[in-house]
């Protein structure tokens, strides 16, 4: 397993509660175990529960520990790819499912929170997706050009509004949508596991898998201190995935997301920064994104070192950079900066696995987790009572050759790609 402590941050500082729940001891039954206490594991628990299904997650640490509280904290639609490529790619039947899903699963999750009365800093106030150079600029008209041929609501801006929108002359471009927005996602977190244990979802934290094995016709997971056997099984680890199910580690790459996150910024520094505050993600082969929370802090985040950090000194070049674009907020501090893994798939879509009967596995969000995971909790749900409808395609598991090599791969995709943004490649 990595780190046993999840690193200090803004989030765990201002969530008014950690989790604590229990881990499980004896032997229990269930019909539906989940491995994994993050926003997929606890939304199909949710929805399971509310649909008076008997779900159990099993959470290594505590609800919360792995990427689901410590990311960016943006709500963002849509996929890796264009419209017209999910399409071209997957058909015009479960593409549609597919574009329709994933650009909705921003509404879905802000639903989800007033329904559930969750108070998590929720926003939607929209993401803006904007481009520095000609190449991502194309790439920014023609998913805009995609989006409103659809009746999506988006907006192409250019150089003016979008210096007006961000208080900053750098971009050239960008596209905005208007149902992204922000969340703090450990209050998130910990809110969902709250609603999914009221509706009648066992957790228990403290809980690593140590085992997984089909025996009798029914599942039986193992930990240190107990057993729970199951009719069915969904593996939810995304990042933290490790050795339980054959091949599926290496089906993945676990990249390290790092976030820095400034003092609260005086009234006047804060309006001049998204003043309207959208989120916004730069396109590029490396991506930069950042937000203005509920207390007026700036949050940076982009790729990080590959090993667990505990403050924005490891991070200078994200805080360098947003000197870069505002430089009134020199003598600014820098008070946390943490970082965490988030799953990439060689083909930068969502995995869905059914790799045997009675068994899923959902993991792969290569950072567009918080909206997506969120609304596949209610899709694996419905699977998981046995639905035939699904939004997305089931593929086989396909570990990546030479996975054994990802850090240094990892290393020098980082570096190609900042070389590739900086000429405009």
């Amino acid at each position: 397993m990595p780190e046993s402590t999840p690193p200090r941050s803004l989030y765990r500082e201002t969530a008014g509660g950690t989790g604590d729940y229990p881990s499980l001891t004896g032997a229990q039954r269930a019909r539906v175990a989940i491995v994994g206490g993050g926003f997929t594991g606890l939304s199909t628990a949710l929805h399971m529960a509310e649909a008076g299904d008997d779900a159990c997650v099993l959470e290594a640490f505590q609800p919360g520990w792995g990427a689901s509280g410590r990311n960016g904290g943006q709500v963002n639609p849509g996929l890796k790819y264009d419209p017209d490529t999910i399409e071209a790619m997957f058909g015009p039947e479960l593409g549609q499912r597919m574009i329709d899903f994933s650009y909705g699963a921003p509404d879905f999750t802000f639903g989800l929170i007033s329904r559930l009365s969750i108070d998590c800093d929720a926003r939607q106030n929209g993401t803006i997706r904007a481009a520095i150079r000609p190449k991502p600029e194309a790439a920014v008209r023609a998913t805009a050009a995609q989006c409103e041929r659809r009746g999506m609501p988006v907006a192409l801006l250019d150089a003016k509004a979008m210096a007006a929108r961000t208080g900053t002359d750098r971009y050239i471009s960008g596209m905005f949508d208007a149902r992204g927005g922000d969340l703090h996602p450990l209050k998130y977190t910990l809110g969902l596991a709250a609603a999914a244990q009221n509706a009648g979802a066992r957790i228990f934290g403290g809980s690593e898998v140590l085992s997984l094995r089909r025996e009798a016709g029914r599942w039986i997971l193992k930990t240190a201190n107990g057993s729970l056997s199951a009719e069915k099984v969904l593996v939810a680890t995304n990042g933290y995935t490790g050795t339980l199910w054959p091949g599926l580690e290496q089906s993945l790459v676990p990249v390290f997301s790092a976030i820095a996150a400034s003092e609260p910024l005086s009234p006047e520094a804060a309006a001049a920064i998204l003043p309207q505050r959208p989120v916004l993600y730069e396109a590029g082969n490396i991506t930069v994104y950042y937000r203005i929370d509920a207390q007026n802090r700036l949050l940076m985040g982009g790729r990080g070192p590959m090993r667990p950090i505990g403050d924005a000194a490891a991070i200078r070049y994200l805080t360098d950079y947003a000197l870069r674009l505002w430089p009134e907020l020199a003598g600014t501090a820098w008070t946390h900066g943490w970082n965490g893994r988030v799953a990439i798939t060689k083909d930068h879509l969502l995995h869905v696995h059914e790799p045997e009967d009675g068994m899923l596995i959902c993991l792969g969000y290569n950072g567009r987790g918080v909206a997506m995971a969120s609304a596949m909790g209610a899709a694996l749900a419905q699977r998981l009572r046995d639905s035939e409808t699904f939004p997305m395609p089931i593929s086989p598991l396909k570990p990546i050759r030479f996975h054994r090599f990802w850090p240094l791969g990892v290393k020098a995709a980082i570096l190609s790609g900042r070389l590739k943004d900086r000429f405009g490649l």
